[in-house]
Parts: structure tokens; C-alpha cells; sequence
């Protein structure tokens, strides 16, 4: 296990291009489980080469256990990589190709024999050993790049997208066996995902990327519950965060989002003062499972009559959507919630959960309300039998 810390990296391709890496700061613990999630073109992968030594980077340092290899060859650096195309030499067998970096380390044999199979157990392929890649599925050929890279033993592992090939049942139950294999081994490890689904599940700590930038960097947690601007917002959350532009109103002191369903008028009440924000663009955006039924006994909680214009049953849960201000609305109510086009809903929003965003820069506002201090409601829960 080490630790990895990136201090101001920075990457370019060439004068006058503009920077693909940009100041790029971040510190992982021994053992922890980092992932890299943005769309494609961000740089998470050229962020991986770089860790790796495949590239060089232009600015800045890596440091593996404070020692800077930010000049060290890939075969110095004591990192394994998985790549995306799994990258398997096909005349090899299974058994060959696990054992192929440790015969250029030039191990023992007996030693060689002994890696391949404790690797060989780990990820319950056994039974392949003696097959070529091309007899082999997609999810047996990950788990043998998997396999090349543990037996090495490195300090640290680094994933690009290795599951961008598999169809979506394998790609989850490739998730299980990744996280899985990480609790049991406990070694740092880096995963490069355009998939924020594996950020969420996967990661002990998450970098949001764009355009070069690290958005946010945090929990998975920290990332849903308190994003840093409209990007990391609508990125991280399935289905995503909901948007509504508005202008805040004042009235008797306080700060009022005004909600229209053109049936009827909501006024949200803000938990900030804050003059600067009166008669400002800004974008409120509240989760879909924090849009709930407002219950036949009222608690106090804001609430506005809509009309159910599109229904989405996933399965777990049911996704409603309405028109507030003229933007679509998506709440995730019971799956059993009996619901149908047309119907009128009445909702209810806890402004504690309500996040405001600069309409202009997409920045994070004031906070509303204190996020963490309100559990997550189960709206499955709450409404079944309703």
C-alpha cells in the first residue's frame, strides 16, 4: 500500500495548445479507493498516464509515499495498469500471459507458479488457465488483465474505464468482484470512469472532471449531497439533479423561490439573507427523491398542486414528471404508487434540501439549508400503499 498525491500537475501537448491538465491537486491515503469521473475529453485518462509514466507531465509532481517519480520510467514507478482493451496477448494462454511481467522480473519459477495461482484463486479462474484470450468472454478476459496486473503485487493500481467493453449485467457484477477484490487486498487504487454510477459505488473518494479541471474532490457522499456547481450537480445522481430557473423575491425579510405549475403558486422560503441574491437569476436544483407527495396531514412543509405529464416506472421505483416554471420536474416516488397521465399531485419540497447555483457561472450559492443534517428520505417507504 502507498500513499499518492499529485501537487499542480499540469499537462500540455505543445506551444500555443491550450493545457489538457490544469493544476491538478490531489492526496490519497494508503489503501484508499480513488476514482477519476468526467466525460470524454476531460483528461482523467491522460491524468492515469501520467500517474503511470506513459506520459510525461509538464508541471507539477507525483509523489508516491512523499517520494517524487514524477521523472522515473513506468517500470520503476511499482504500478500495475488495466487497460480499457485488456490488452491480452493472444498466442498466450491464460496461465502465460498472468505470469509474463513476472518472468521478465525474472522470478523464480516456482514462485512464478505460485502468484498465478493465489491470482488465479482471487478472481476464480482456475478453470481457465490453460485457455487463449479468444476462447474466452469479455468478462473472463477483464478478469485475466486484472489477474497480469495482482500479481505483480504494486503499490498501486490504476483502472482505465475497464468496463466501458461489457454489456450492462456484466459491468455490474464486474463492479461487485473490483470492490470485492479491493477490500480484500486493500491496496491504493486508482479507476478512470465516464460512468457515475462506478464513481458512486466504487470510489472512497471521487474527483469530478471538466475540461482539464478538477470540479470537486470528496466523498461520494460530499460529491451527491453538496456539489460544487451546476456540472458536478447534473453529473453526479441517476436520475439527475433537477433544475429550475427562477428570480428570488423578498418578502417580510425573507427570501422566496416562487414555484408555477400553472394550476397553482408555491412560495419556497430560502434559509439565507442575503441581499446580494434579491431579484438575481439563479437556478434552484432539488433531487428527484427529494420531491415528495406532500402527506394528508400537513407538517408545515411548502407544497404546489401539478399535473403528472410523463410516468417512467424503472422497476424499484416510479419517476413522475411535471413542469415547474417551465422546466421538467422528475420525482421518484413508490413503485406501487398508483399514479396516472393526467392526475393532479400534490408535492412538497424541504427547503433544507434546496441548493441554489449562479444562473450565469453555474457556481454553488449560499447554502440553504445544512444538507447533512436531514437523512435522505426513503420515498419508497414513505409512500407505499398510498
Amino acid at each position: 500500500m502507498a500513499t499518492l498525491e499529485l501537487r499542480n500537475v499540469n499537462k500540455t501537448y505543445g506551444s500555443g495548445l491550450p493545457d489538457t491538465l490544469k493544476n491538478i491537486e490531489l492526496k490519497i491515503d494508503s489503501g484508499e479507493f480513488l476514482i477519476l469521473v468526467g466525460p470524454s475529453g476531460c483528461g482523467k485518462s491522460t491524468l492515469m498516464n501520467c500517474i503511470a509514466g506513459l506520459e510525461q507531465i509538464s508541471g507539477g509532481a507525483i509523489l508516491v509515499d512523499d517520494a517524487d517519480i514524477s521523472g522515473m520510467s513506468p517500470k520503476d514507478r511499482d504500478i500495475a495498469m488495466v487497460f480499457q482493451s485488456y490488452a491480452l496477448y493472444p498466442t498466450m494462454n491464460v496461465r502465460e500471459n498472468i505470469a509474463f511481467g513476472l518472468k521478465i522480473r525474472k522470478m523464480p519459477a516456482a514462485a512464478i507458479e505460485e502468484e498465478v495461482a493465489r491470482v488465479s484463486r482471487l478472481l476464480q479462474i482456475e478453470h481457465l488457465l490453460n485457455r487463449k484470450p479468444g476462447q474466452l468472454s469479455g468478462g473472463q478476459q477483464q478478469r485475466v488483465a486484472m489477474g497480469r496486473a495482482l500479481a505483480r503485487r504494486p503499490k498501486i493500481y490504476l483502472f482505465d474505464e475497464p468496463l466501458s467493453n461489457l454489456d450492462a449485467k456484466l459491468r455490474v457484477e464486474m463492479r461487485t468482484e473490483i470492490k470485492l477484490m479491493h477490500q480484500r487486498l486493500k491496496t491504493t487504487t486508482v479507476y478512470v470512469t465516464h460512468d457515475q454510477i462506478e464513481a458512486m459505488t466504487l470510489g472512497d473518494k471521487v474527483a469530478v472532471m471538466k475540461d482539464g479541471l478538477i470540479q470537486q474532490f470528496g466523498t461520494p457522499q460530499q460529491i451527491y449531497n453538496d456539489p460544487a456547481n451546476l456540472f458536478v450537480a447534473s453529473f453526479i445522481g441517476s436520475p439527475p439533479m433537477n433544475f429550475i430557473p427562477l428570480r428570488l423575491q423578498r418578502k417580510d425579510s425573507r427570501l422566496l423561490a416562487l414555484l408555477d405549475s400553472g394550476q397553482a403558486r408555491c412560495e419556497l422560503p430560502m434559509g439565507i439573507d442575503d441581499a446580494g441574491l434579491e431579484e438575481r437569476e439563479v437556478i434552484l436544483g432539488i433531487r428527484p427523491e427529494q420531491v415528495c407527495l406532500a402527506p394528508e396531514q400537513p407538517n408545515g412543509l411548502p407544497s404546489i398542486r401539478a399535473e403528472v405529464q410523463v410516468i417512467e416506472p424503472t422497476g424499484p421505483d416510479t419517476l413522475v414528471f411535471v413542469n415547474l416554471n417551465g422546466s421538467k420536474v422528475c420525482c421518484r416516488l413508490a413503485p406501487d404508487c398508483p399514479v396516472q397521465v393526467g392526475d393532479n399531485l400534490n408535492l412538497q419540497f424541504d427547503p433544507a434540501r434546496v441548493l441554489l447555483f449562479d444562473a450565469v457561472s453555474g457556481e454553488r450559492l449560499g447554502v440553504v439549508g445544512n444538507p447533512q443534517a436531514h437523512a435522505p428520505k426513503d420515498n419508497v417507504a414513505q409512500f407505499k400503499g398510498r
